[in-house]
């Protein structure tokens, strides 16, 4: 058992000389080509960072332009607001302050647990934000896994010495639903919680690892059903499914969460980290995270994927309104 999760770590940090990324602009539809390189020596020891400086200041960002918002209700418990309103889709500049986050809560010695949550109404996180411009995106380096900076933050997340919670208060669509398995648990609104892993729907494959997670979460099937039918999940059947830990009532959801975290809070942490690491010994390699990434920037550039992004446009996608809200209904009525 050993032997193989060495293999599997040596085979993560593989390199990759130069991809293709294929991104969307809404101005001219046309693909643009980027390489990105690859970072070295990302060890994954729990541990390891629990001694370094801790550095935090909005993420790295002036307060006005922060999507991240961090709260320290404790020096043990973080809060992480999501804030990109009106629906909370997720940009460079949001993967760049994911970095900058994952980078501080690794750093700090006293942080117990983290609880991601959402300022916007209606939507926890969002699909990515398919207006940006592409290089300001593959600008940003890869990360210490080796992986670029989404898949390299959903990695290290798992793999944090920290227990990391996700309160998924409305839709949770793509990149939602992708930090929501990296985390170690979630709970999610009864009545306003939407789970979405849309992608199939308009010709794509989801980039932030639920190909590898989903599976020995909720079983291949269930994970099939889920990726390929690209329909909203209800907070009630993400919890039937095992996709969440609990549907609860929206009155009550914040409660229950802030009283799990300030108990854990109140824990050890070496206990919790090397609680952790052994429980994450049944998470898939994360070589496959990175499979799953690179499927997903092919698939940006084929010509379903470009067709189907534009006809979602021209209904309403990517602003607030019935687009957005039943994404699942609208990706049933694109025409191929």
């Amino acid at each position: 058992m050993a032997a193989e999760s060495r293999l599997d770590s040596d085979q993560y940090h593989r390199p990759i000389a130069e991809f293709i990324l294929f991104w969307l602009n809404a101005n001219s539809g046309e693909p643009l080509q980027q390489s990105v390189s690859q970072a070295e020596g990302y060890e994954g020891d729990p541990m390891a960072t629990m001694n370094a400086p801790s550095s935090l200041t909005q993420m790295g960002t002036p307060a006005k332009s922060a999507q991240i918002r961090v709260t320290r209700r404790s020096p043990a418990y973080w809060r992480a607001t999501f804030d990109n309103p009106p629906i909370n889709v997720m940009g460079p500049v949001m993967v760049q302050q994911f970095q900058d986050l994952i980078d501080a809560l690794e750093a700090d010695q006293d942080v117990k647990v983290v609880v991601f949550d959402s300022a916007v109404d209606e939507y926890f996180l969002n699909h990515s934000d398919f207006t940006a411009k592409l290089e300001d995106l593959t600008a940003m380096p890869a990360g210490p896994t080796g992986l670029p900076p989404w898949p390299d933050f959903l990695v290290r997340l798992t793999r944090l010495p920290v227990a990391s919670i996700a309160m998924i208060r409305g839709r949770a669509t793509g990149n939602g639903s992708e930090i929501t398995l990296a985390c170690d648990m979630s709970f999610a609104s009864h009545e306003k919680a939407i789970i979405s892993q849309w992608e199939v729907g308009v010709g794509m494959v989801a980039g932030g690892g639920p190909m590898a997670r989903l599976p020995n979460l909720i079983g291949r099937s269930r994970a099939l059903e889920v990726l390929l039918s690209s329909e909203d999940i209800s907070a009630d059947q993400a919890e039937a499914y095992g996709y969440i830990n609990r549907s609860l009532p929206d009155s009550g959801l914040d409660a229950f969460v802030d009283a799990l975290a300030t108990r854990i809070s109140k824990f050890d942490k070496w206990a919790i980290a090397n609680t952790k690491r052994l429980v994450n010994t049944s998470l898939p390699p994360d070589v496959e995270l990175g499979a799953g990434w690179d499927a997903c920037i092919s698939s940006l550039g084929r010509p379903a994927a470009k067709e189907g992004i534009k006809t979602l446009m021209a209904r309403g996608f990517h602003k607030p309104g019935d687009v957005e809200n039943r994404l699942g209904y609208y990706l049933g009525e694109i025409t191929r």
